[in-house]
């Protein structure tokens, strides 16, 4: 049997489903269908035997969010982080260097961290059958058999059997995404949905690249070459790394080369790009409504109501998605969905913090929640996982106060140290020297109550920090 090496992309920001995916927590790390995130039911799926242990590319924002969503599934993962986005034609390389420097003959699957595949065990039964043709020179991408006359994909013609009777197809020509008209006739020409996804050997996609890409093999090779470790993380060279054109790995190689090869896969694949899709995913009532978390629907049909906290109701309003988080509530014609992007870029040229962050800021120690601001004055509410840390650190410009209200607390404030338990609480004044560490078993959970001029997450000086962090 031929190994596979596993190669997940996890880099995306998924604007296209805000207002629960943002830059602070995107779409890949969100449970938008099932109880797990998309990445983690990826991972999940890599248990199976032909796949040795995965490498997940990323960025630093979202290293330790990784690391917590793998560990709460019992996964393991060499963890590769990217010090700027350049598209997924770097990333590829990258991916297709690290494989070579084990064996150049290594098989490499290139899967994205925020797809759904209903059918995994299809999946990965395509990826052995793949392989077999990788391991003979061909690039091979999955293509999807489609159920509709997408606009939103890009499209694949097929050609002719790479041998007599094998599953996998000679890939005749790329198609950028359709309007509709188009899109049916393509379907009817037998054309697949490109998916995105990719098996190969390490070799050959690294031929190609320098082939038709020299100066993104030459920055990917160097970014490796380069590569330090940062506790358990393995960072790209920034200097190399940034030399690398952004370019798509379809635009860099698969649409010029002649080693590309396709595998028609119906799995019930979806790129969960926007929020019909997730409908499409849910699981709906007779009247095609679909509801998670605190929502009611009446007198409507193929509504979907999301809702963490907030009750959201729908009444006498057909086919439209309404999402409501702690900060923003979206509602949304179901044919619309494209125009979500373009709404947070809106968002984004007023300077509106919902546009990128949650009220909920995760942190590698845990996260934080702004509950209530002022002119003066600001309150969080900050949780603590068992046995982690703040960094050791002082404001210039704000005092703090520290009220706990679940586990206990160990404060160090300059030369002093205190245990802070439930319903106690301490002061910590504007320059002061202090950490917060959680010496129990339990999550620490406290309500801070910030004051002063300046309430910026800027204004921290950090001494030590477990984590790295500047």
């Amino acid at each position: 049997m031929i190994k596979i090496l596993p190669v997940i992309m996890c880099g995306g920001s998924g604007t296209r489903v805000w207002p629960e995916s943002r830059e602070s927590l995107p779409k890949q790390f969100i449970p938008l269908v099932g109880e797990r995130s998309t990445f983690q039911t990826t991972m999940a799926m890599l248990a199976d035997p032909a796949f040795e242990k995965p490498i997940v590319i990323s960025n630093s924002d979202y290293r330790f969010l990784i690391n917590d969503q793998l560990r709460a599934i019992g996964a393991e993962a060499d963890v590769v982080l990217e010090p700027s986005r350049r598209d997924s034609g770097p990333a590829v390389a990258v991916a297709a260097g690290l494989a070579a420097r084990r064996a150049p003959e290594t098989i490499v699957v290139v899967l994205a961290a925020d797809h759904v595949v209903r059918d995994r065990e299809g999946l990965v039964a395509l990826c052995k059958k793949a392989a077999e043709a990788a391991a003979e020179g061909y690039i091979v991408t999955l293509g999807v058999k489609p159920d509709h006359p997408a606009t939103g994909y890009g499209y694949l013609r097929p050609g002719a059997p790479l041998h007599e009777g094998s599953e996998v197809l000679k890939l005749d020509a790329f198609v950028e995404k359709p309007d509709r008209e188009t899109a049916e006739r393509y379907i009817d020409a037998g054309y697949f949905w490109n998916s995105g996804n990719f098996i190969f050997r390490a070799d050959v996609m690294q031929a190609e690249i320098a082939h038709f890409e020299p100066e993104i093999s030459e920055a990917a090779e160097a970014a490796i070459d380069g590569a330090a470790r940062d506790l358990d993380f393995c960072v790209l060279n920034a200097e190399a790394f940034a030399r690398a054109p952004k370019k798509s790995i379809d635009y860099a190689v698969m649409e010029k080369t002649e080693k590309a090869a396709l595998i028609p896969a119906d799995i019930g694949w979806s790129d969960v790009g926007t929020w019909r899709a997730v409908w499409e995913l849910s699981e709906r009532d007779e009247n095609g409504n679909s509801v998670r978390g605190h929502g009611v629907v009446m007198d409507a049909k193929n509504v979907h109501v999301r809702s963490e906290e907030a009750l959201t109701t729908v009444v006498g309003v057909d086919d439209v998605i309404v999402v409501t988080t702690q900060d923003a509530v979206l509602v949304l014609n179901q044919e619309h969905g494209d125009k979500v992007k373009n709404l947070v870029d809106e968002l984004k040229t007023q300077n509106r913090r919902e546009a990128a962050a949650h009220k909920r800021i995760f942190r590698p120690w845990g996260y934080y929640q702004s509950i209530d601001e002022g002119q003066r004055y600001q309150v969080k509410r900050i949780v603590v996982k068992p046995g982690e840390r703040l960094s050791l650190q002082k404001h210039f410009h704000r005092a703090e106060h520290w009220i706990v209200v679940r586990g206990t607390a160990e404060v160090g404030r300059d030369d002093e140290v205190h245990l802070v338990h439930e319903n106690e609480s301490i002061y910590l004044p504007i320059g002061c020297k202090h950490r917060l560490i959680n010496p129990g078993k339990i999550d620490l959970e406290l309500i801070e109550v910030q004051t002063g001029s300046y309430l910026g997450e800027d204004d921290i000086v950090r001494f030590q920090d477990v984590y790295n962090r500047g």
